[in-house]
């Protein structure tokens, strides 16, 4: 029994040889491995090729990142999106009062053009 508990105790927290995140050991390393001597064959070759090469490497991470990320981005996102909505709100009430501000303005206006006409004679020569 202390020899299981001693093995137990020795194994990392990793599932069937894969680590928490989903990679296996021998995958991060195959990968690091490769990327770095793309980027080293490439910056040799030419270094305006690199962006490229980082575009691939978050190309071949998306999977395995963007779900994690979206589950644990999720409350900010809904903090943003609440925001944004409380904002367009507030905008829209700021708007429609100053539309409402500028046609009472185009009344008065209206009214005083109509006061001063009626108050001119309109000459027959």
């Amino acid at each position: 029994m202390a020899d299981m508990q001693d093995d137990l105790s020795d194994t990392d927290h990793s599932i069937n040889g894969t680590e928490p995140s989903g990679w296996s050991r021998d995958d991060a390393i195959k990968t690091a491995t490769t990327i770095g001597v793309v980027a080293i064959g490439a910056a040799l070759i030419e270094v305006s090729l690199i962006p490229g090469l980082v575009i691939g490497v978050a190309a071949t991470l998306a999977p395995k990142v963007v779900p994690k990320l979206g589950t644990s981005m999720q409350p900010m996102i809904k903090s943003v999106v609440r925001g944004a909505y409380k904002f367009g709100r507030k905008t829209r009430e700021t708007m429609a009062e100053a539309h409402e501000q500028v046609h009472d303005i185009v009344a008065e206006v209206r009214a005083e053009d109509g006061a001063v006409a009626e108050a001119k004679p309109a000459s027959h020569d």
